[in-house]
């Protein structure tokens, strides 16, 4: 009987969660039970397989387990924004293949247009606004990527604004920037409000279980899935659990738990806005993977987000809290030098599941489990499409996104430890270095 090792182990203090709406969680599960579908992971993937499995089958209960509370893993930790684009670092425009492009783009609206549905039908207050996003550049190679994806966006047939220097601080009040690319379809959220809530409004068909991390799993004609007080053997087991699913024993060492940091404000005073300047809330990405993110919120707090490590158990290390808030604060102040004496009132970190081919795995992993994993840093979008794709699968429903998730050949395999932990770090530090003054 495999043990299930590493288990999630999350910082205490993402912002995200702490300043979002305080839920009651769901009870862990005690004792033994069967249920035909058990769905493992309740971030963004797992609430839309489960959401749909429900939807499928009204007449069957879907068991969701969480080894966490809902809102507190990564998929409540991330940057918050929705995006619709494709990109493709790997191509010299950031489009690539034209056709799979536009797949790609139908597939991360879908997974767009699930949650603004889902928002709107529940009133899941997540602060979203659909405003688009700035990906912005300081130094001239930085440029040269904006110029070389708006050929790309030009393929695509997609819309965009090129904003010079003096007009960006009108935008997003910093002067720090030279030039940036807006595109108007990327969605803002509160990542973890709008998790809780997708949790909240879940079909009564579905049964959550949180703080029910499985510890041993046993796989033959049906899966039973152990934990410190008791388990749950599933006819059909649908693993939503990302880096995670490396623990129930597939696709070991194909995929990279990459943690990435963030830091946020207290809220900014009426004086403090004034000074910034700049639209009511907006989102930056850097032209430069390994550069900073950046956001204004409904609630007049800035979002700073940057820096990297390689945790490969998935774990949460204070370490690197401890080191990444000062670098955080050095890019905050290149970047508001008038906003001098604002504070962070949270650091924390969240894991990235990514392969090093950029692939996602779909589809089946073993006789009746099944998996959504790999999402490389679009869990949003791509997580909640992905999920409920899967779920309409195996309701025996599928189309060209389907079969297109399905053609994926997966995540590659890595190098052996410790070649893997060696190379990645390097390529790390390497990356932030590099990115000069976009960190």
């Amino acid at each position: 009987m495999p043990k299930v090792t590493p288990l999630p182990a999350d910082d205490a203090t993402c912002g995200w969660f702490h300043l979002s709406k305080p839920r009651q969680p769901r009870p862990a599960h005690q004792g033994t039970r069967n249920a035909r579908w058990v769905v493992v992971g309740a971030g963004f993937t797992g609430l839309a397989a489960a959401r749909q499995l429900a939807l499928h089958c009204p007449d069957e209960e879907i068991v969701l387990v969480e080894a966490q509370q809902v809102g507190y893993g990564s998929s409540g930790r991330n940057a918050g924004f929705a995006i619709d684009l494709p990109h493709d670092i790997g191509a010299e425009d950031y489009i690539g293949d034209i056709a799979t492009a536009k797949t790609v783009l139908k597939l991360n609206l879908t997974g767009q247009s699930i949650l603004r549905d889902l928002v709107e039908k529940h009133q899941i207050a997540c602060q979203m606004r659909a405003v688009g996003k700035y990906q912005a550049a300081i130094e001239e190679r930085g440029i040269a990527v904006l110029d070389a994806y708006r050929r790309g966006l030009d393929k695509l047939g997609q819309p965009y604004e090129m904003i010079g220097e003096n007009d960006l601080p009108n935008h997003i009040g910093t002067h720090f920037y030279k030039k940036a690319l807006f595109t108007p379809g990327t969605v803002l959220i509160q990542p973890a409000a709008l998790v809780k809530g997708l949790a909240d409004s879940l079909p009564d068909n579905v049964t959550l279980y949180e703080h029910t991390p499985i510890t041993d799993v046993e796989y033959g004609p049906r899966t039973t899935l152990r934990h410190r007080n008791g388990s749950i053997t599933a006819e059909k087991l649908v693993l939503t659990n990302n880096a995670f699913g490396m623990s129930f024993g597939f696709l070991k060492g194909s995929m990279l738990p990459v943690f990435t940091y963030a830091s946020l404000t207290r809220p900014l005073t009426a004086e403090e806005q004034k000074r910034l300047g700049g639209k009511p809330f907006w989102g930056v990405i850097p032209a430069d993977p390994f550069g900073t993110t950046l956001r204004r919120t409904v609630d007049n707090r800035l979002l700073v987000r940057n820096s990297f490590s390689f945790n490969p158990d998935g774990r949460s290390h204070p370490k690197y809290l401890q080191r990444f808030v000062n670098r955080h604060r050095e890019s905050f102040e290149r970047r508001f030098p008038m906003l001098d004496g604002v504070n962070f009132e949270y650091t924390w970190g969240g894991a990235l599941s990514m392969a090093r081919n950029h692939m996602s795995q779909f589809g089946q992993l073993a006789p009746n489990v099944y998996g959504a994993l790999c999402c490389n840093g679009l869990g949003v979008t791509r997580g909640t499409a992905t999920g409920a794709l899967l779920a309409d699968w195996l309701a025996g429903e599928r189309n060209d996104l389907t079969d297109f998730l399905l053609s994926s050949p997966g995540p590659n395999k890595n190098p052996p430890q410790p070649f893997l932990s060696m190379g990645v770090n390097l390529s790390l530090l390497w990356g932030q270095h590099r990115a000069g003054k976009e960190s």
